[in-house]
């Protein structure tokens, strides 16, 4: 005889199996147009036009900080000449003693 037996899973051992993941620059910027093109309509009652105002400075952050993130890299790269580098490993604590 088997036994149906449902397992609950806490929100933490959720949270574990599928961290939360930033949504990807495209996306945040494809709901940020959507937002703006809504707004520009002028129709949006105030209290939803707040909401998506409020929706749009996030999407607008989590914009920003992917592009800096992209210039940073890319910046580091330029710096390498695309190359690989090895950089030894200085510990000033050990020295100092």
């Amino acid at each position: 005889m088997t036994s149906n037996v449902a397992r609950v899973k806490s929100k933490a051992q959720k949270t574990e199996e599928k961290p939360e993941q930033m949504p990807d620059f495209e996306q945040s910027l494809t709901e940020l147009e959507t937002l703006v093109a809504k707004l520009e309509q002028g129709d949006v009652p105030l209290e939803e036009a707040l909401k998506t105002f409020e929706r749009g400075v996030a999407l607008t952050r989590q914009c920003q900080s992917a592009l800096r993130n992209a210039q940073q890299k890319v910046e580091v790269l330029l710096a390498r000449n695309g190359e690989e580098t090895v950089e030894p490993f200085d510990d000033d604590e050990d020295t100092r003693e």
